[in-house]
């Protein structure tokens, strides 16, 4: 099962940075994670930004890290409003990173790292408002 790949202090330092992330900026984060991915990652990414109802954000600034561990493969996917603001390779740094944390075996530090990055370069595009309402969970979800 997907959700014993993390230790308890794991997932609650991965929610931890999706409240901090979004402190800075209107952006709604999700992690989705699975033990292994089906199919092609940005498809499997899509399908379960779907499923968990991230386009129905009122900005559309939905972002979703998406990890499939056994099978090694991630995926950053941001939603129609982040994409038609960003420029090109927006993701790519964080990517990076991310996958530096994860050569070493440290997933939860990658995914830690690449959400408060995330949030950092979502509050130049979507800054915070007042009247934010926090439109999506901050628990991770996870697959099989």
């Amino acid at each position: 099962m997907a959700e014993k790949l993390f230790s308890e202090e794991q997932k609650a330092k991965i929610v931890e940075a999706i409240k901090e992330a979004e402190l800075n900026t209107s952006g709604e984060i999700r992690v989705h994670i699975e033990k292994s991915c089906p199919e092609d990652v940005m498809d499997r990414a899509a399908f379960i930004f779907e499923k968990l109802k991230m386009h129905k954000t009122e900005l559309r600034n939905g972002v979703l890290f998406y990890l499939a561990v056994k099978d090694r493969k991630f995926a950053i996917l941001g939603d129609a409003g982040i994409n038609a603001k960003v420029p090109e390779g927006f993701w790519d740094t964080i990517k990076e990173t991310m996958v530096n944390h994860f050569k070493e075996g440290d997933f939860a530090g990658g995914l830690t790292r690449g959400i408060l990055m995330s949030g950092e370069q979502l509050k130049a595009h979507f800054p915070y408002q007042t009247d934010d309402v926090n439109e999506l969970s901050d628990d991770i979800s996870f697959g099989k």
